[in-house]
């Protein structure tokens, strides 16, 4: 897939470009200077053929950010990957020194450069365009990329550029085989400072995501497509996700939303946590929110190098097992990896696993067989009713599938028909969950379990025996 990358310097509104070609918004768009920071990617669907686009971090930021000169790096490699280059100006301020500096930089990458002019909202702005001819580039768009003006012709030169085709229509068989390989979502999520970069990075085996000791150097949410074992993943690396009494400001509230959509579309959520630091309120809010959506989850372990070093390792892994199944009691499903993401240690268990996860999901339980399996627990422990004459009884159990179209870990939906559904306890529901797991293990995959029955007649109201008794 060709790749189109958007450079230019700080807030001239290369995000919103990104999010109108992307069809969503991806990239937080915000008036502070340097937002972005790393690389981030998505598809365009807009064109003829499908390509992928790349926002960066403004390049030749001049702000207080520690950060700002690995943020040049991410820029200048996404220079080195891109087919095509966007460069992006701002029409309203005019050429900047830095617009010139950048010119210079980029006619010697010696890649095709189409000069975007941004932000040209009317007639007025528009005319102003022509200032930047003097910046040497050969091809020109004007565009609104808030208000979406000139963007299909944008998309229509890009295409052009790249020689894209237009792609013949698939065929119902072809369609549903492409649908089927799409790579495995993996949001990588939790609180600050966790390791969440470090942890992407040892999977890529590159610096892809920055890295550094500032919590909260992830703002967006990066979509990182990768290979591991022969198998396609889209990673999801997430802006740190702090308590929301220590959120304070703009951007960061923006971060965390884009975290909590993260784990909304992800197959499998990765929660990192510090356990040198040991487990705090915030991952288990955390843990909590995936548990909420229902969705996949390994407990990844990280920093676990820093872990009571001086023990035995088999020690050491007997005992945090111990301390985090204590704390993450309600994820008693979800395994535990520990890793090292500074030394790159137990990647490939990681990556063991969350195919266990995949596998697990999907394989389903014989319904035969989980009907036998309920009918005699429920048989030899008897529910709340115990075994009186009304005493609770199963009639039937089926297993759906609760998930959207196209999820390739499907979370399993157990429902009960019988006759007393009203009096089951949520504590009974929980020891059912416990006897399919141990027929059907399912790691890392939560269950949802409900109940229906007949609703009990309707008692007539005394009013209306009243007047059944005046008309004998």
């Amino acid at each position: 897939m060709k790749t189109v990358a958007i450079v230019g310097r700080p807030n001239v509104g290369k995000s919103a470009l990104f999010n109108r070609l992307a069809g969503m918004n991806i990239s937080i768009v915000h008036d502070l200077a340097g937002v972005t920071r790393d690389r981030i990617t998505a598809e365009c669907r807009r064109g003829v053929q499908v390509f992928q686009i790349m926002d960066t971090g403004g390049i030749g930021a001049n702000t207080e950010d520690v950060l700002t000169a690995q943020v040049q790096v991410e820029a200048s490699i996404a220079l080195d990957v891109a087919d095509l280059l966007l460069f992006v100006v701002d029409v309203f301020e005019g050429v900047t020194p830095i617009d010139l500096t950048l010119a210079n930089m980029l006619r010697r990458t010696k890649k095709h450069v189409i000069l975007v002019c941004n932000k040209a909202d009317s007639e007025k702005r528009r005319m102003g365009s022509g200032e930047f001819a003097r910046l040497g580039f050969n091809e020109m768009a004007e565009v609104s990329a808030v208000h979406g003006y000139g963007i299909d012709n944008l998309v229509d030169i890009i295409s052009e550029r790249l020689e894209l085709k237009e792609q013949v229509e698939l065929t119902d068989e072809e369609s549903d085989a492409k649908h089927a390989a799409r790579p495995l979502k993996l949001a990588i999520v939790g609180r600050p400072n966790a390791g969440k970069s470090s942890l992407v990075n040892a999977i890529l085996g590159q610096e892809r995501a920055i890295v550094s000791e500032v919590a909260g150097t992830t703002r967006d949410s990066l979509d990182i497509h990768c290979t591991y074992n022969g198998k396609r993943y889209q990673l999801i690396d997430t802006a740190g996700i702090r308590r929301q009494s220590k959120v304070d400001d703009d951007v960061e509230i923006f971060s965390i939303q884009r975290s909590y959509q993260a784990i909304k579309r992800a197959d499998i959520c990765l929660l990192v946590i510090d356990c040198a630091d040991g487990a705090k309120m915030q991952d288990r809010k955390i843990a909590q929110m995936i548990l909420e959506e229902r969705k996949p989850c390994i407990l990844v372990m990280n920093k676990f190098d820093l872990f009571h070093p001086t023990a035995k390792q088999k020690d050491r892994l007997e005992e945090l097992k111990e301390t985090m199944g204590r704390e993450f009691f309600f994820l008693h499903y979800a395994p535990l990896v520990a890793t090292s993401a500074k030394d790159k240690e137990n990647i490939g268990k990681l990556f063991v696993q969350i195919e266990e996860v995949r596998k697990g999901a999907q394989t389903r339980i014989g319904t035969g067989v989980l009907n036998r399996l309920l009918h005699k627990a429920i048989e030899d422990t008897p529910g709340p009713l115990g075994r009186s004459p009304h005493t609770f009884k199963l009639l039937y159990v089926t297993q759906l599938a609760d998930t959207h179209e196209g999820d390739q870990v499907p979370v399993p939906h157990f429902i009960l028909f019988a006759n007393r559904a009203a009096k089951m306890t949520e504590g009974y529901m929980r020891f059912l969950e416990t006897v399919i797991r141990s027929e059907w293990p399912a790691p890392g995959v939560p269950f949802r379990m409900s109940v229906r029955g007949k609703d009990p007649k309707a008692k007539m109201s005394t009013s209306g025996r009243a007047k059944g008794k005046s008309r004998r």
